[in-house]
Order: structure tokens, then C-alpha cells, then sequence
């Protein structure tokens, strides 16, 4: 089970305390990606289904990477971004968005504010994602 905001548990023991967090809001598409990279990474997974969350789980956890959707409830993606890189303990953090945005202004805009990488998810394969997270 994806550990998220709605219950309050201690960041998970991982070897060398690599943890990634996933900011999606689409159940469906969280929970497949949660799993693949749980099983293929060997990383902890953290979740968060909303932008508010997402920074209180960031905050509080200090993931190694982050997973970004830009179309979230109560906080959309680009504000999540602005925050997380305004943030001198969190703005190191790599910043991978994932979004169904493919407008090269909204490319644009997320890399201005500090993403790290951009990918359409209709575009891009899990394994992909996968290689991306390693490097960082």
C-alpha cells in the first residue's frame, strides 16, 4: 500500500533511504505506477493525490525525486513546482513532471520554474521514467 498523507506513518526503511514521491491524482494511473517502480526500483514510494498535500508530504519526507502531475486539485502542478524551488530545503530536489500537457508553453513554463525533466505521459513508457529516476 502507497504510503500517503491520509495516514500518518513514519517514512518507510529502505536501503540507502532512497524515497520517491508520486503526485497523481488519476487512482488508476498512481496505482500502476506506484507498483512498477515499487517493484523495479527499489526505492520507497510515497504518494500524494493533490498539490497541498504533495508539498506537506515533501516537506515532511524530503523524497529523492519527485514525480510531478500539473492538473491537480486544490493546487495545480506549476504552483507545487514554484513552491517546492522557492524552498531552500527542498529546492535540490529533482522535479520530473509528468503531464498530460504536451503545449511547448507548458513545457517551457514547468523547466523555467526549475523541473528537471518533462514528459507526456501518453508518450512515455514507465521504464523510461525509470531510467530518469536513477540518474538522479
Amino acid at each position: 500500500m502507497p504510503l500517503s498523507a491520509d495516514k500518518e506513518e513514519k517514512k518507510p526503511s529502505v536501503k540507502g533511504n532512497k524515497m520517491i514521491l508520486i503526485v497523481e491524482d488519476d487512482q488508476v494511473l498512481l496505482r500502476v505506477m506506484y507498483l512498477f517502480l515499487k517493484r523495479r526500483s527499489g526505492f520507497a514510494i510515497a504518494t500524494a493525490s493533490d498539490g497541498d498535500t504533495a508539498l506537506k508530504m515533501a516537506q515532511r519526507l524530503k523524497p529523492n525525486v519527485i514525480l510531478l502531475d500539473l492538473i491537480l486539485p486544490k493546487m495545480d502542478g506549476f504552483s507545487v513546482l514554484k513552491s517546492l524551488k522557492s524552498d531552500p530545503m527542498m529546492k535540490d530536489i529533482p522535479v520530473i513532471v509528468l503531464s498530460n500537457l504536451g503545449d511547448t508553453g507548458d513545457i517551457d513554463k514547468a523547466k523555467d520554474l526549475g523541473a528537471a525533466d518533462y514528459f507526456v505521459k501518453a508518450n512515455t513508457d514507465l521504464a523510461v521514467i525509470l531510467e530518469k529516476i536513477k540518474n538522479y
